[in-house]
């Protein structure tokens, strides 16, 4: 059997003190605590839908307000997804989810290349869901895609309440990552007609 890919990540700066554990190879188990309730549901459902292992604490500067916090989590994540994808040899590569929650529909598309690229299409309704403003979905997946160096393309393709529409979206995230996360012993090398990523 492989070892577990695993990651582990601190960053420190003025506005946040954050370690971070991210285990690709988990059972869906997590453990998360950013001073953000509504984020960290989020995380847990990422985890636990892609069955991965979260251990995260984040101090964030939450009295500015919680941008930093949210975008600075998802660098650390992503370089944790990077890390933990290791040399991206024998990986499925791309992965793909719909996840409904409700009146929502969450459509999420990865491709590990190696190149980081975002593209997100979802119209919220609300400003803030709990203490978490609903701009910084954006801003969050946008730091784990340059930091992890995914190609991820996110479409809300229908919610009228914005709980259901980002958690929806997060847990396809989950999905979608795991499933291109996988390994295959089909694949020699990596899935690239280049030879590399």
């Amino acid at each position: 059997m492989s070892p577990k890919r695993i990651a582990r990540i601190q960053r420190r700066t003025a506005e946040t003190d954050i370690d971070l554990e991210f285990g690709l190879d988990g059972e869906g188990e997590y453990r998360i605590e950013t001073g953000i309730g509504f984020f960290d549901h989020m995380l847990a459902a990422f985890a636990r839908h892609g069955l991965f292992s979260l251990n995260l604490t984040c101090e964030g500067d939450l009295e500015v307000d919680a941008h930093h916090t949210v975008e600075d989590v998802g660098l650390g994540l992503g370089q944790a997804v990077d890390q933990a994808l290791g040399d991206r040899i024998g990986l499925r590569r791309f992965g793909f989810s719909y996840v409904p929650m409700d009146e929502a529909l969450a459509r999420v598309v990865v491709d590990l290349s190696g190149r980081p690229y975002l593209v997100i299409e979802a119209p919220f309704c609300q400003f803030q869901v709990g203490n978490f403003p609903v701009v910084l979905v954006d801003e969050f997946f946008r730091a784990v895609a340059n930091q992890g160096r995914l190609n991820l393309h996110i479409d809300l393709l229908r919610g009228s309440n914005d709980h259901h529409s980002i958690e929806a979206i997060f847990k396809s995230f989950g999905q979608a990552l795991g499933q291109a996360a996988q390994l295959s012993e089909r694949i020699q090398g990596v899935l690239s007609t280049k030879g590399s990523l």
